[in-house]
C-alpha cells in the first residue's frame, strides 16, 4: 500500500466507534465500525499530509482504498473523490463504473452517485456533458442493478445553472 492508503486504513481502524457494529455484514463487506465523521476527518488529514496529490494520485488512491472489501475504506474513497471532484474528468467514468459494479452496498452506490458522479457531471461544460450522456444511456440498459439505477438517476439529474 502507498503511504497515504496506509495512513487512512490505520486511522479508520483506530477510530472505531463503540456504538457501531464491526465485522462482516450481509453485504459481504467487512465493517470496521468507524463513524462517517471519522472517515471524513481521516480523509481530510490524509490530504493535509499529502497536499501535492493531483488527479492521477487522487484516483489511484481511491482505487487502492476501494480494492479491499471494507465498507469504510470504500467510503473513504468516495469522500476523497467528493473532496477533489473538480479534478475528475469524463475518462474517470470507467473507474467509477467499476466502483458501482463492485460496491456490494446500496449506501455506497447512493454516495457515489449523489456525492461524486452528480457533482462531477454538473461541473462539466455542455459539450462534455452531452458526450457522457451516451455513457449513462448505456448504463440504463446494463444488467447490473447498481449501474442501471445509477444511469437512470444521472440522466434525470438537474444541470448546473
Amino acid at each position: 500500500m502507498t503511504e497515504a492508503a496506509d495512513f487512512i486504513d490505520a486511522a479508520l481502524q483506530y477510530e472505531v466507534s463503540p456504538y457501531s457494529f464491526a465485522g462482516q455484514e450481509p453485504d459481504g463487506l467487512v465493517h470496521y465500525g468507524t463513524s462517517v465523521g471519522a472517515v471524513r476527518g481521516t480523509v481530510r488529514d490524509a490530504l493535509r499530509r499529502h497536499p501535492a496529490m493531483a488527479h492521477d494520485e487522487i484516483t489511484a488512491l481511491a482505487s487502492e482504498l476501494w480494492s479491499r472489501p471494507v465498507f469504510e475504506r470504500r467510503q473513504a474513497a468516495i469522500v476523497l473523490l467528493q473532496t477533489e471532484v473538480v479534478l475528475l474528468v469524463a475518462n474517470d467514468l470507467t473507474r467509477l463504473e467499476g466502483f458501482l459494479r463492485s460496491a456490494a452496498s446500496g449506501p455506497l452506490v447512493d454516495q457515489l452517485v449523489s456525492d461524486v458522479l452528480a457533482p462531477m457531471i454538473a461541473a462539466m461544460d455542455d459539450a462534455t456533458r452531452a458526450r457522457v450522456q451516451v455513457v449513462f444511456t448505456r448504463w440504463v440498459h446494463d444488467p447490473h442493478p447498481a449501474v442501471r439505477s445509477s444511469g437512470h438517476r444521472l440522466l434525470e439529474a438537474p444541470r448546473a445553472s
